[in-house]
């Protein structure tokens, strides 16, 4: 890419960032109530977020190869019940990952 490309590139990124930023204050005032189906959208959205990403995440393990799945089962209890014990999202995120890379690089 020549000057002329990387700035152009650079203009749209910086444009894209800022029209994602600022766009929820134009279409959605602080004066305003929130409507109805955002508020919905807050309340859904995480959970299917994660559904999406445990399924993505599994989608490869095979229960008839390799490790059988094993420290993917065991992760997954240990972020359950870090969740219950703690409840803060991040924590029990952090903790599973931790638990699933000490697996597989120490046990399996």
């Amino acid at each position: 890419m020549n000057v002329t490309e990387q700035m152009i590139t650079i203009l749209m990124v910086v444009l894209g960032t800022m029209v994602t930023r600022f766009l929820p204050f134009l279409v959605f005032p602080s004066g305003k109530p929130t409507p109805k189906y955002i508020q919905y959208l807050g309340k859904v959205l995480p959970a299917a977020v994660f559904g999406l990403l445990v399924v993505y995440c599994l989608k490869g393990v095979t229960i008839f190869a390799g490790s059988h799945g094993i420290p993917e089962l065991i992760s997954i209890l240990f972020v359950v019940l870090l969740h219950l014990w703690k409840r803060q999202m991040l924590f029990s995120i952090a903790g599973g990952t931790i638990c699933y890379m000490l697996l597989v690089q120490l046990v399996f």
